[in-house]
């Protein structure tokens, strides 16, 4: 592709991308989580871990006896439900990037190799994959966290060595489609070297295809961290975590509810936020599209 053509192709995708609802509405909303999280000690109007028992249980200011400094009111140990649930944004963001770091790193690099070389290498990945697949993920996730504590490093990890699957299929699949395009047998003529031809010239051919594997990964990350989370095997408290703040309030769910409404809601936006811009990579980004 020349120079001249790239502006025009970054134009053309532009125009699609803000033509696409999904894209528009999904990316809004999570531009809102991500500053959210980024500026979270700026926005939280107090310490999300400042407990004041004689103010337990403070309703939020669309009910009877709210305080002003506390606009959602508070937990069951008197902490800022406003300032917990802006934290928040941080753990669940924070574990979706993290473990897709990882997840993203193993599963392309299995999927370029067993695509582009084929034979006994694919072999043996497909097997890996196989086995992966073979395995629940919640309850290896639990199993591991179980016997490595919980804590938000080894949920982290486990979770990144545990969804890295659908990154290798799609990898592969799509590698096994370019590897006898004639650019790429033009450069084993010229003698291209593999890891060239691999890093250089298949990965960004199929980028937009693993972005969209992103996108939606995150989200399924992001509900299984809650779950975990909600289980006593996720982030340990006094982190705020959306999943934990749910498990803490549903003793109370009868007198407080909105103790798990919000941080559930909040999830649900956040989740479908996700599915909505992935969804919408998806459709400007599909074979027809390009």
């Amino acid at each position: 592709m020349s120079d001249a053509a790239l502006p025009n192709s970054f134009t053309a995708f532009r125009r699609r991308a803000l033509r696409n609802s999904g894209i528009t509405i999904g990316g809004t909303i999570l531009l809102v989580f991500v500053v959210m999280a980024v500026f979270a000690p700026l926005l939280a109007p107090h310490d999300p871990f400042a407990q004041d028992l004689s103010r337990r249980f403070l309703p939020p200011f669309w009910q009877e006896r709210s305080v002003p400094e506390h606009l959602l009111g508070t937990d069951h140990l008197g902490r800022d439900y406003l300032s917990r649930l802006i934290y928040g944004a941080r753990v669940s963001l924070g574990v979706g990037i993290g473990v897709i770091a990882i997840a993203s790193a193993i599963g392309i690099t299995l999927g370029l190799l067993g695509g582009y070389f084929g034979g006994r290498v694919d072999i043996v990945i497909s097997f890996i994959i196989t086995t992966r697949l073979s395995l629940p993920i919640v309850l290896v996730a639990l199993a591991a966290v179980a016997v490595g504590g919980a804590s938000l490093q080894t949920l982290v990890t486990v979770m990144g060595l545990l969804l890295w699957d659908r990154f290798a299929v799609v990898t592969r699949a799509a590698t096994q489609s370019l590897r006898n395009q004639e650019f790429i047998m033009g450069l084993h003529a010229i003698g291209a070297g593999s890891i060239r031809i691999l890093f250089l010239e298949i990965l960004p051919n199929i980028q937009s295809t693993i972005l969209v594997v992103v996108t939606l990964e995150v989200a399924n990350v992001i509900l299984l961290e809650a779950a975990l989370s909600f289980l006593g095997l996720g982030v340990r408290p006094p982190t705020p975590s959306w999943g934990l703040m749910i498990a803490e309030g549903r003793d109370n769910i009868l007198f407080d509810p909105w103790l798990i409404a919000l941080p559930g809601s909040l999830l649900c936006v956040l989740v479908l936020a996700v599915n909505l811009f992935g969804d919408g990579m998806r459709d400007i980004t599909g074979p027809k599209r390009r």
